[in-house]
């Protein structure tokens, strides 16, 4: 009954939220903090799927200005998680077959978010180049997700290069987005569903003298490594938990 019910809250407020964010973007499309805003609405609903989040920021990741913010991508569960610490001035990459999503994909294009064409070589690199003018010129930072899928419980895929290479050429540092991994935390007819742990880490600036699958290489380890202590801290959790019970 609760999972029922958690759904059709679910659905409620994809809705709602979908047509107040359509009726914003409209206001003043495209504008540099309407995914922020939106972002931060989708964020909150982690209590309705029973998730306290725990966020983290380095000190040298606040008040930072143009990045290129990069986080692992797991499953559905992370549209009610990872856009609760979306930067202001920022906006995310997407595949362009979101575009025809009912509510949701107008949405996403309106309010300023980049939609590219994977599946065209050309069309995507036109794509990272006019990413790449939008932050040097509008001073904007960019998220994407470099495993280019959900892992749904695989662990942190390979990294594709595009966001290192845009990082590259818009001279503007890596920020990487770190959530433990939730495959099989989330039951929604489970009222406590525990606490999601988010950290965003230290900046990390690029040498353009190292080739940008390198970077990714590096920044991946890096990621994995900090993703499993966040996992050991919710094995910690649960386990003190049990033994409280």
């Amino acid at each position: 009954m609760l999972a029922v019910v958690r759904i059709l809250a679910m659905a409620l407020f994809i809705i709602l939220s979908c047509l107040a964010g359509l009726t914003l973007s409209l206001i003043r499309p495209f504008h540099a903090n309407n995914v922020h805003v939106i972002a931060s609405w989708f964020g909150k609903m982690s209590r309705v799927i029973g998730v306290k989040l725990e966020i983290s920021i380095d000190p040298g990741a606040k008040d930072l200005g143009p990045a290129m913010y990069i986080a692992n991508h797991q499953n559905n569960y992370d549209l009610f998680t990872l856009p609760a610490v979306v930067p202001h001035n920022t906006v995310s990459m997407g595949k362009k077959s979101l575009k025809w999503v009912p509510f949701f994909g107008q949405l996403y294009w309106l309010s300023g978010n980049i939609l590219i064409d994977r599946a065209n070589r050309k069309k995507a690199v036109d794509t990272l180049d006019k990413s790449i003018a939008k932050i040097k010129q509008r001073g904007m930072s960019l998220w994407m997700f470099p495993e280019g899928t959900r892992s749904y419980g695989r662990g942190l895929l390979p990294f594709k290069t595009g966001a290192f290479h845009t990082a590259l050429s818009a001279d503007v540092p890596v920020v990487p987005v770190c959530m433990n991994n939730t495959a099989g935390q989330i039951k929604l007819n489970r009222w406590d569903n525990g606490t999601v742990y988010i950290n965003i880490l230290a900046p990390i600036a690029l040498d353009k003298d190292i080739p940008a699958r390198e970077h990714a290489k590096q920044i991946h380890a890096k990621m994995a490594e900090h993703i499993a202590q966040l996992d050991e801290k919710v094995r910690a959790a649960s386990g003190k938990l049990a033994r409280d019970q």
